[in-house]
This record gives C-alpha cells, sequence and structure tokens, in this order.
C-alpha cells in the first residue's frame, strides 16, 4: 500500500449538472422552457412513419476529469460522473432510394455475394449473435399522468417476466400503464409492474398472460476486463417499437461511480461498466452483450456534456448483471426498495483480481474505498481512501452490492459499524450516516 499516490482523502462532490434536449414533437403539454437557453427544432416532421412522437427520459451523464492524472493510479484518474436528463422523443421517416436507368454505352458492375458480418472475437458474426438474442428484447412504453416515456427490457423467464431500468417505468407507477412489443413484432402486449428497487435502477415487471416465451442468458459480469468486446441493443430514440438498434464496442473501464439525474430525482450507482459501444436515450433496460451472445450489464446511462460545455464522447453506462442477479429474488417477491437516504459519505468499488494484484492489497473482496466525501461521516470517522470495507453492522462485505444493500436498512443518524482493512490491519470504525446530497 506504500505505492498509493498522495491523492486528498477528501474530494468535494461537485453539483449536478443538468441538459434538456428536445428532439421531436411533444404529445403531453411541454414544461416550462428558458426559450434563451433552449431552441426549438426547425423542422417539424413531415410525412412517414411517426414511430413515437413522446417524451422519453433518459439518463445522460457529463464527466469532470482531475486536473493531474499520475500513471497507474485508479485514485486520480477516476471520472468524477454526474448525469443529466435528456429528454428525447423518437422520430423516424422513410427515405427512399433513387433509381434510374442504364445508360447507353454505360456498364455497371455487380456480384450476387451477401455482405459479410462483423466477426467478434468468439468466432460469432454479430448478425448471428444479435438474431439469437433478439427474440429475447422487448421496447417499453409506459404512460403516466401528463407524460409519455420509453425504454427496453429483457425477457428473463418463459413467463414473461423482464427487467429494466427502475426509472424507465417510473411514470407508471402508481397510475400509469406498461406496454412491451416484442422485437419483430407490432402488438403492443399489456404489462404488470412487480418489484421496484430505485436505489439500484432496477425493476421487474411482467407481460400479462404469456407463456413459452425464450429468456436471455446471464453472463459472468465479475470476469470482465478492459478490452472485451460487447454489443448493445435497445430501442434506441424509440425510432420504431420492436426494431431494436444494435451497437457495437468494448468494455472501456470497471467500477465507474455515476451519479445520475432527471428533472426530479438523482442517484448514485456504483460499479458501473463504461463501454464506447453508442447507448441512447431509449437503450434504457437493454443487454449489453459479452462476444459469446451473453447478457453482463443493463444499458442505463450515456455521457452528455460537461459543465463547461464540452460533449463527452463514446461513454455509456451498464449496471453489472451481478447486481441484477442479487436483486431478482426480492423483485420477484413484489418488494419494492425504499431508500431512507443514508450516506457513508465513500465512493467505492468491489475489489477485483486485477486490482488486488496491481496494489497489492491483502484482501480478495470488499469494497475499495476510492473516495472520502467532505464533511461527511466518513471523512469525520477517519475513514481514509484505499481502505477495504470488508463488513458493515457485522454484515460481509463482498463487494459494492453487499454494501448498498445493508445501507438501504439504514437510516441518517443512525451510527454504522464498519469493519476496513487497512494496509494488513483490521480495524473497526464507527461512522454516523448522513443525507446523501446531489
Amino acid at each position: 500500500m506504500s505505492d498509493l499516490p498522495p491523492t486528498p482523502d477528501e474530494t468535494p462532490r461537485e453539483p449536478l449538472a443538468r441538459q434538456f434536449d428536445y428532439l421531436a414533437s411533444w404529445t403531453t403539454p411541454p414544461p416550462t422552457i428558458d426559450t434563451a437557453a433552449e431552441a426549438e427544432p426547425d423542422t417539424a416532421p413531415t410525412s412517414g412513419d411517426v414511430a413515437s412522437d413522446v417524451v422519453d427520459h433518459e439518463y445522460a451523464a457529463a464527466a469532470s476529469v482531475p486536473m493531474r492524472t499520475p500513471s497507474k493510479s485508479p485514485w486520480t484518474s477516476r471520472l468524477s460522473l454526474l448525469l443529466v436528463a435528456a429528454l428525447v422523443g423518437g422520430l423516424a421517416g422513410h427515405f427512399g432510394a433513387s433509381t434510374s436507368s442504364t445508360s447507353p454505352g454505360v456498364t455497371i458492375n455487380a456480384v450476387a455475394a451477401n455482405p459479410a458480418g462483423a466477426i467478434l472475437p468468439s468466432g460469432l458474426s454479430i448478425p448471428t449473435l444479435v438474431q439469437r438474442v433478439l427474440p429475447s428484447v422487448v421496447s417499453i412504453d409506459v404512460k403516466g399522468p401528463g407524460i409519455e416515456d420509453q425504454g427496453t427490457g429483457m425477457i428473463i423467464s418463459a413467463n414473461g417476466l423482464v427487467v429494466t431500468n427502475n426509472h424507465v417505468i417510473a411514470a407508471a407507477d402508481p397510475n400509469g400503464t406498461i406496454t412491451v412489443t416484442r422485437s419483430g413484432s407490432t402488438t403492443a402486449l399489456p404489462a404488470t409492474l412487480i418489484g421496484t428497487n430505485p436505489i439500484d435502477d432496477v425493476a421487474l415487471i411482467k407481460i400479462n398472460g404469456a407463456s413459452g416465451l425464450p429468456p436471455v442468458t446471464f453472463g459472468n459480469s465479475n470476469a470482465l476486463v478492459v478490452g472485451d468486446s460487447v454489443v448493445a441493443i435497445g430501442n434506441a430514440l424509440g425510432l420504431a417499437a420492436g426494431t431494436p438498434t444494435v451497437t457495437q464496442g468494448i468494455v472501456s473501464a470497471l467500477g465507474r461511480t455515476v451519479t445520475a439525474g432527471s428533472s426530479t430525482t438523482s442517484e448514485t450507482l456504483s460499479n458501473m461498466i463504461q463501454t464506447d459501444a453508442a447507448i441512447n436515450p431509449g437503450n434504457s433496460g437493454g443487454p449489453l452483450l459479452d462476444a459469446q451472445g451473453d447478457v453482463i450489464g443493463m444499458n442505463t446511462a450515456v455521457a452528455g456534456t460537461l459543465p463547461d460545455g464540452t460533449n463527452a464522447q463514446n461513454i455509456g453506462f451498464a449496471i453489472p448483471v451481478s447486481t441484477i442477479e442479487s436483486l431478482l429474488k426480492s423483485l420477484m417477491a413484489g418488494q419494492s426498495v425504499v431508500s431512507h437516504g443514508a450516506f457513508i459519505g465513500v465512493e467505492v468499488m468491489s475489489m477485483t483480481p486485477a486490482l488486488q494484484l496491481q496494489y497489492g492489497f491483502s484482501v480478495s473482496s470488499g469494497a475499495v474505498v476510492m473516495s472520502v466525501i467532505a464533511n461527511t461521516g466518513a471523512s469525520r470517522a477517519g475513514v481514509r481512501q484505499g481502505d477495504v470495507i470488508v463488513s458493515l453492522n457485522g454484515m460481509t462485505i463482498q463487494n459494492t452490492q453487499d454494501l448498498t444493500s445493508v445501507l438501504s436498512g439504514l437510516r441518517p443518524g443512525d451510527v454504522a459499524k464498519l469493519g476496513i482493512v487497512r494496509g494488513t490491519k483490521h480495524i473497526t470504525i464507527s461512522v454516523t450516516l448522513g443525507t446523501q446530497h446531489a
């Protein structure tokens, strides 16, 4: 641990930035807009298929890069990521290809061979992988009082259980409606909300009366390494329900902490997968696949505009399936997690073999403290950057999901006993929990 960089233990949290993009017509009364800051599009939809002139709540992100970035340091190279909401409607139109006759003396060369699909490291072509997974992907449309949202979901059982992001279905609770459209279909099927977890932004719905549906296969998100190939599928921009968009990329980083926000709420999501596969509004809840076609993440957020106005490029985030799997039991039981807002005051990353090897941690599991936020219970109690949290109130902590799960049952003002490994020493620190502020 002696080679840890001398980064300050306390990092003040930056204010949440917000951005609103209006890319299609509103079917519901729009909110009040500062016309000096947000200009309406100067082109209205004309003829063609209008897939959905609706408002789509999606998350976008803005990244603030530390001023200095020493090499080999996960602490100072960590991006502090603040998400901003983009309200996006899907709009699609038909464009006809022009035709022409062959002029005298002009020879047109043509071949009968089919185009070739891109090949993944597994040997699978992307078209083959996509055709295998598409039957398990659905487009989701949610109507609530004065609003209509769109997103994506993954079928996880033959009787129609579908997992998606909580922010996709938030408008349906408690008086809205949810419909899903299977890939390759134009029929909207009614669905019922089963359970929600706003803390981890995961929700479970069920297609009414469904049977014999093909579920996705979950992969091993804990085995991911930076550079692994991935494919993202989702109802991007709500262009046309039942015809998802497919994009390809790699795992760009692991263990990201992202603060996501809409116009009314914000949340901090830990241990996120970062990818350069294009993720757009409407992709939320859709699968991020590995090269074998197994789901290793759920697309959730995309980077947008930085506080200084710079546009971020090719930075998207997905929730690991290990997080989703840990929540399914309670979601299937119909539980809805209510956050009490208890906050330790640290940003953490799950311990990985690569992290342990690189920095010589003496334990192979736990939640690694990446930064300590100023003026919080953790900073006042003496928690340090580089500490590994291995227990909370006597409950074993193997990763960030365990920490979030135990913390969700506590309240601001409670005194939590953190079991911490610092170097080779095992110590216990009492932390008075506070309230997280965006």
